[in-house]
């Protein structure tokens, strides 16, 4: 691939300026997460919206940027090689995007990887199990009449939340300063309303992170990517 036009996803996904980052995409709690990056650090970049559907993202068009059919993905034009760089897992893509540019990981290497110490947080942790939360309290598990697995995501999300609560005393971000780590988290906490669940991990009971997600939503970044891709009403 030397160019964006020359990957498969433009057939099906066509880049309107091809000299700018590509974003494939669906505002998900993950989709967010790069939309919101390129927003704080000011990259020039191109939406797409990507829908969940089996018609999206197991297209053959799709499969050929993420073999694992999942947003969010991006192809930068511009990659650290002199060619175009595809890439997806949203946690490599604020890591990237964040090196790239310098913005949002640290100062310092120690700051560096204290930052991606919490994104991998979120992605081990907080994105699967908010995520199973909401499966067994929104979705098709709320049918399940078994309590056991809701039991069991309810709790996990509770101790994450304690992290949280613990990591955040005394700190208005995750690290200290503003960094790839808040994109990360952030998104997942703003789910827990989307799923209906903050009342069954105690919501109100904890300050620290009811703040933190009230700052991270003034940001006028977070604000136009939380929208971003667009999806039609």
């Amino acid at each position: 691939m030397t160019t964006v036009t020359d990957h498969p996803i433009n057939s099906r996904w066509a880049a309107q300026d091809p000299s700018v980052l590509q974003l494939y995409a669906f505002p998900t709690p993950n989709g967010v997460k790069v939309s919101i990056m390129l927003e704080e650090i000011g990259q020039p970049y191109e939406a797409h919206l990507v829908t969940l559907s089996d018609a999206d993202v197991k297209s053959p068009e799709f499969l050929a940027l993420n073999p694992n059919n999942k947003i969010p993905a991006i192809i930068d034009p511009n990659g650290p090689d002199g060619q175009p760089l595809s890439l997806f897992e949203s946690g490599a893509i604020l890591i990237y995007l964040a090196e790239k540019t310098g913005k949002l990981i640290g100062n310092t290497p120690s700051e560096k990887y204290e930052a991606i110490q919490w994104v991998m947080f979120q992605m081990a942790g907080v994105g699967p199990m908010f995520g199973q939360l909401g499966f067994f309290t929104k979705f098709a598990g709320a049918e399940i009449e078994d309590p056991r697995p809701r039991e069991r995501y309810q709790n996990e999300a509770k101790r994450l939340l304690s992290v949280l609560e613990k990591q955040l005393e005394g700190r208005d971000w995750i690290t200290g300063s503003y960094s790839i780590a808040d994109i990360a988290t952030a998104p997942w906490l703003r789910a827990l309303d989307y799923y209906g669940a903050k009342e069954a991990v105690g919501w109100d009971n904890y300050p620290n992170v009811n703040a933190y997600l009230e700052r991270f939503l003034a940001r006028p970044a977070v604000q136009v990517g939380l929208k971003t891709p667009a999806v039609p009403a």
